[in-house]
């Protein structure tokens, strides 16, 4: 198989506004520790919280309540908002993207959400 599409699908999706917009914003966001913490704990919550109602397992209160109160602070500052909400759009391009090609390969992938 060849690769060369793939390395021009690479080259486009870095030149894409999605991910630059993720990469400037994340370069200022995450330098500051404490608040690189926290984002790193919203979303390890966020991922257990998933898989947890994915699989049918009762979610802790106590975690749901957590990842609530962090949700809140976080989106509250405006640039954390804008870098998770980046974070959120390159996400969402990059599963269209692997839609397409799951597609044309005749597989039939089935991601939640």
């Amino acid at each position: 198989m060849e690769y060369s599409a793939a390395w021009r699908l690479a080259d486009a999706i870095r030149a894409s506004e999605e991910y630059q917009t993720y990469h400037s914003l994340k370069a200022s966001v995450m330098g500051e520790e404490t608040q690189a913490a926290l984002i790193r704990e919203y979303r390890r919550l966020q991922v257990e919280i998933q898989m947890k109602a994915m699989s049918g397992q009762a979610v802790d209160p106590e975690e749901t309540q957590r990842f609530s109160a962090l949700s809140t602070l976080l989106f509250s500052k405006p640039e954390v908002n804008q870098f998770l909400l980046a974070e959120m759009r390159l996400q969402q391009a990059l599963a269209d993207i692997f839609k397409i090609v799951t597609d044309a390969a005749g597989l039939e992938i089935q991601l939640p959400g």
